[in-house]
């Protein structure tokens, strides 16, 4: 399957892009387990399937976007996920009245554990962190791009950016604990 989603990103780079439609729709059980990991236990405001069909969007309607295998389609896959949850989060939070500071906690995931509202608060806090890490290490911020937006298992991190599963392992571990002290740092000012 991934020789014919290659092949089917190559036509669309080269003057086909009706075949990144065919690329969601081979895809397409895969986006939806990405998107309902993303979205377990949130109080999103969006489904899975309204998750997976903006995606769908953004992807088909970007004119610079070159995605050249897989492991390049779900990177930036994951990445586009991240800036939809995030968008709507900005969304969510300014029909809210009073704003504020909310105190996120997070748990062994990542995932926001707090009050209504809060969670959108914990994505916009998480998508700062990943702009500082970003900074520090690329290769990590990707790793939690496809961890906990994309939802993927360390293997499957492994082969899409090329390293040992171990080595996302750590890379996961190191990213977490920057991303938690910094969320933390952000908590007590």
């Amino acid at each position: 399957m991934d020789t014919e989603i290659t092949q089917l990103l190559v036509r669309a780079r080269n003057g086909e892009p009706e075949r990144l439609g065919e690329v969601f729709q081979a895809l397409y059980p895969e986006l939806m387990r990405m998107a309902r990991s993303r979205l377990r236990g949130c109080n999103a405001t969006m489904t899975p399937t309204v998750l997976v069909h903006e995606l769908f969007l953004r992807v088909t309607s970007s004119d610079s976007l070159s995605l050249v295998d897989r492991r390049h389609f779900f990177a930036a896959a994951a990445q586009a996920l991240r800036w939809i949850m995030v968008e709507d989060a900005r969304r969510s939070l300014s029909q809210k009245r009073g704003g504020g500071a909310v105190h996120v906690e997070l748990d062994e995931e990542l995932s926001p554990a707090a009050p209504t509202g809060a969670a959108d608060t914990g994505v916009l806090a998480l998508h700062e962190g990943l702009d500082a890490l970003e900074e520090l290490s690329p290769q990590r911020r990707q790793v939690v791009e496809l961890r906990y937006f994309a939802g993927l298992e360390f293997k499957e991190v492994a082969e899409l950016l090329g390293i040992s599963e171990r080595t996302a392992q750590r890379e996961w571990e190191r990213a977490r604990a920057f991303l938690l002290a910094m969320l933390e740092e952000g908590g007590d000012g």
